[in-house]
């Protein structure tokens, strides 16, 4: 944290509120395992409530306040790139994908409802995400199709889907550093942008704002993903509530594995400052996004 920005009270509950919010939201948004037919809605709520830290949604959230926003107008955008990212995340663990058993300390989707649901389940939260952005207050500047494109761009093959496809494409190759670069930035730090950019169009945020708010997520966005790459190498499974290891055993290029652990660690760092600093836009409103800043590089799991 910035000389500037003493810490605010208490993260730890500001966390634990606004994770609440959102699961509230999600709860009733979601169709219930009672609703026809019952097999796709309880592999979905499997998914997205299987623990997740709802670390995108309370960036939007986060960001919507820095704009000078709610948590009101701000939850169904918060939401939405929750259903997204936990779309993201049921494909990305399939066998033709990481193939990977766990996720968020409970067995994958497919292990517990076969891969033809699995997919599904990804296919109905991705539908559901863009349901669920339009549900936003209208504001002055930004259309629900402004949000609505902001999500799909994001969602599409410039971003999600294409970091996924060069991610699987490196499998097995030593890659480039910018090259790796291009997969965390855009496998990863794209969506975490787009929560935040999506909170600040909720807050009806000027056009500098939301390049503030970009920049702050492409730079803390892959800072997050380095530090993901280093506790796969650090940590075990059960800490990480997902197979440890896994990017070695399948011969991906990590920063680690490209500059090694203390030089993965020093570029998140400078990722992080860079951060703050395009945070003084937002003076003191701006607060909780550089606490959460500095949560997101100390992060063990």
């Amino acid at each position: 944290m910035t000389a500037a920005f003493p810490p605010m009270s208490d993260l730890k509950s500001y966390l634990t509120e606004r994770c609440a919010y959102t699961d509230s939201l999600l709860d009733q948004w979601i169709p219930s395992v009672e609703t026809a037919p019952a097999t796709i809605h309880k592999a979905m709520r499997h998914s997205v409530f299987a623990g997740g830290k709802r670390l995108r949604p309370i960036l939007c959230l986060a960001a919507a306040e820095a704009c000078g926003g709610s948590k009101e107008a701000a939850g169904p955008a918060a939401c939405a790139v929750e259903c997204l990212h936990t779309y993201s995340l049921i494909h990305d663990d399939l066998p033709s994908m990481d193939n990977d058993d766990f996720r968020r300390g409970v067995p994958t989707c497919h292990k517990v409802y076969g891969d033809g649901i699995a997919v599904l389940a990804g296919d109905a939260l991705q539908a559901l995400a863009f349901e669920l952005v339009v549900k936003a207050p209208a504001v002055s500047r930004y259309t629900a199709g402004d949000l609505v494109r902001e999500l799909a761009v994001t969602a599409g093959s410039l971003h999600l889907v294409g970091g996924q496809v060069a991610d699987l494409e490196g499998e097995g190759r030593k890659l480039p550093l910018e090259a790796l670069r291009f997969i965390h930035e855009n496998k990863t730090a794209a969506l975490l942008t787009t929560s935040l950019r999506l909170g600040g169009m909720s807050a009806d945020a000027t056009a500098e704002q939301l390049q503030a708010l970009r920049e702050f997520g492409m730079a803390t966005g892959l800072a997050f993903q380095i530090i993901d790459d280093i506790l796969d190498v650090t940590q075990t499974s059960e800490k990480l509530g997902k197979s440890a290891g896994k990017d070695l055993a399948s011969e991906k290029s990590t920063y680690p594995a490209l500059i090694g652990l203390d030089a993965s660690r020093a570029e998140a760092q400078r990722l992080t400052q860079h951060a703050h600093d395009v945070l003084s836009l937002f003076g003191s409103a701006g607060g909780r996004l550089h606490e959460l800043a500095d949560y997101l590089l100390a992060r063990d799991y």
